[in-house]
């Protein structure tokens, strides 16, 4: 794995991530020199704005919007951007889950920094959240 290429302590390792283009990994043209595509997410509570690349309010009466391809990408030692939005991703749209014995959610699995034009502060007030499934 990419870990091993590099020797990097787990612990140092974080993500970065990319929103790109493609609507799937098969899109994309060749996969990735490092990291990995993934498809298939959702957002609740904002959509993503195609053209501007960025967080969107949702549109009315649109539950969930679609998310394209992400790029995972291992970064060591990774400085998150302060403007973008740290969306937390769940395995299922039951947010709460059980809390597991470090206090986090059983289904949190991580925060995707996204981009967005408004303060994040406004998407944790709207819930906005990534979710991998939408029924359990």
């Amino acid at each position: 794995g990419s870990r091993l290429r590099y020797s990097i302590p787990i612990d140092s390792l974080s993500f970065s991530y990319e929103i790109r283009t493609e609507e799937t990994a098969a899109a994309c043209a060749a996969p990735p020199e490092d990291g990995v595509y993934i498809d298939g997410f959702f957002l609740d509570g904002a959509r993503w704005d195609r053209e501007k690349r960025q967080l969107a309010d949702s549109r009315p009466t649109v539950m969930y919007d679609t998310l394209p391809v992400i790029h995972f990408v291992p970064t060591p030692h990774f400085e998150r951007s302060e403007k973008d939005y740290e969306c937390p991703l769940y395995k299922t749209a039951v947010r709460a889950g059980v809390l597991s014995t470090t206090g986090q959610s059983t289904n949190f699995v991580v925060a995707v920094d996204m981009p967005t034009d408004r303060d994040p502060d406004y998407w944790v007030a709207m819930g906005t959240a990534m979710l991998c499934a939408l029924a359990s």
